[in-house]
């Protein structure tokens, strides 16, 4: 139980950013559904989301795991024609997919891991047409000091406020973290224009699960998560930064 709790604690406020940056998006010119490529979208917790409102999904995904559960989804789902599924990472993207054939791209936690964030956000933006959307979320740096410090593990806390990459440790999983400025720039120079920037998992990372415990308890923190994603004074507290932009 505690692990079906725990997903929608941090899911709220990205959801809704993603079910509004779908709602901005133009209709298809034929009446029909959107096209969006999810990249690295693993076993397509998301991607079966978005099909479920009516949209072509393609996820793109380096592991073959990943993928074969996300089959199994979709058809669970009764979505096999929505999603479709291809192998491969980021920078195989120009080879995978056509030029300006997404309305919108998913970029969820990719940067932090591949060899070359610019050159993921550039095959982003040749996939999507003119005036198409990125959905870009990253791992915020400022978060993790505040989290190492706050869990009692102050060296690595002071190892990510002074690593170039913001890594806690040499076994800390993410290659690198990002803030609003960092992920804002990278975005621009990818030929992006960041139209909005949320917080999201501000409060859910620290927040004892046994005080949110209650189907009021879960409420309140989605209350206070939706409240804060928008707060400038507590953006750089979130744990992530959801960046909405836009592709010239």
């Amino acid at each position: 139980m505690a692990k079906e709790r725990g997903r929608p604690r941090t899911s709220t406020v990205l959801w809704e950013g993603v079910q509004r940056l779908l709602a901005d998006l133009p209709p298809a010119p034929d009446g029909g559904s959107l096209a969006v490529v999810d990249l690295g979208g693993g076993t397509g917790g998301l991607a079966v989301r978005v099909a479920g409102l009516g949209h072509d999904v393609v996820v793109v995904d380096p592991s073959p795991d990943a993928l074969a559960a996300l089959e199994r989804r979709t058809v669970e789902a009764g979505l096999a024609g929505r999603v479709r599924s291809v192998q491969g990472d980021a920078a195989d993207l120009a080879s995978l997919l056509p030029a300006g054939s997404a309305d919108l791209l998913l970029c969820h936690g990719v940067l932090e891991v591949v060899d070359d964030p610019l050159a993921a956000l550039r095959a982003a933006h040749d996939v999507l047409r003119p005036g198409g959307r990125l959905s870009l979320l990253v791992a915020q740096w400022p978060a993790t000091v505040l989290s190492r410090a706050l869990a009692g593990r102050l060296e690595q806390a002071l190892h990510a406020l002074s690593d170039e990459a913001h890594r806690w440790s040499a076994t800390d999983p993410l290659r690198r973290r990002f803030d609003r400025a960092s992920a804002t720039e990278l975005a621009e120079r990818a030929g992006f224009t960041v139209t909005d920037v949320e917080g999201t998992r501000t409060f859910a990372d620290v927040v004892p699960s046994a005080s949110a415990g209650s189907d009021a308890e879960l409420a309140l923190l989605r209350a206070l998560e939706s409240a804060a994603s928008r707060s400038p004074e507590l953006l750089p507290l979130a744990g992530h930064l959801h960046l909405h932009a836009t592709r010239g």
